[in-house]
């Protein structure tokens, strides 16, 4: 069996896919969602194994609602909105339904659902961002403009706090998250990602050179950009010291 989640802020649209669902027995309806922020909630309680999801909802749009899932499963949107289908496909979205569509299309969308394929991997949205042997991804979903684009995250180079968000530095751009600073920290690898700041982490491999400052150091970047280094966490940087 396996379950899934029906995410649409339209009444119309969920009773749509119930209907069309009640085709495929094996595929069990675990709950609903009219919004972003409860989609959110629900699929970090459920775990589901496929996702129905509407772009712009309330709360938080689909595409948002991706990064902040501690698992992500298999995504199948369906929306009105022809315009997101090639961010869909850049998520590695399962299919994009774009309503009003038929029977048949719904049909085509879940044969191209083949969990017993790898039935002991990940999904391959999952497998975009989260690869990797250890415990943290090494790929993640970042804002660009109005598009969600996988991260690989050993090219950030440092991350700043922006209000309740954060933008992460690499050589050749800048990406937002949607995720706090702390948030951010404990998803990242601390033998590779170090806070220096509460308002900043760097990459400790991306630094070229640390100057004095004070009591404390500027660290220069890779990028020729300056993170300051707090006094609050200044033992995490001497524990690097030799």
């Amino acid at each position: 069996m396996k379950k899934v989640l029906l995410i649409d802020d339209e009444a119309a649209g969920r009773q749509l896919l119930r209907e069309y669902l009640a085709e495929y027995p094996d595929f069990v309806i675990l709950d609903e969602a009219n919004n972003g922020v409860d989609a959110v909630r629900l699929c970090n309680t459920y775990h589901p194994d496929l996702v129905f999801l509407d772009v712009k909802m309330p709360g938080l749009t689909g595409f948002e609602v991706l990064t902040h899932l501690a698992e992500l499963p298999r995504v199948i949107f369906s929306t009105a909105y022809d315009q997101y289908a090639m961010e869909a496909f850049e998520v590695h979205a399962v299919d994009y339904l774009l309503k009003p569509y038929t029977r048949e299309r719904f049909s085509r969308a879940m044969r191209k659902l083949n969990f017993e394929r790898d039935e002991n991997t990940a999904a391959p949205l999952a497998e975009s961002l989260l690869a990797g042997s250890g415990t943290y991804p090494e790929r993640i979903l970042v804002s660009k403009g109005r598009k969600l684009v996988p991260l690989t995250t050993a090219c950030i180079i440092w991350i700043a706090a922006d209000g309740d968000y954060c933008r992460l530095h690499t050589a050749d751009d800048v990406y937002h998250s949607s995720y706090g600073i702390s948030s951010i920290e404990e998803k990242l690898d601390p033998a590779t990602f170090l806070r220096v700041h509460r308002s900043s982490i760097v990459n400790i491999s991306k630094i070229r050179e640390a100057h004095r400052y004070g009591k404390s150091y500027d660290l220069v970047m890779l990028n020729g950009q300056t993170v300051r280094v707090s006094r609050g966490y200044m033992d995490r940087l001497r524990d690097l010291t030799f």
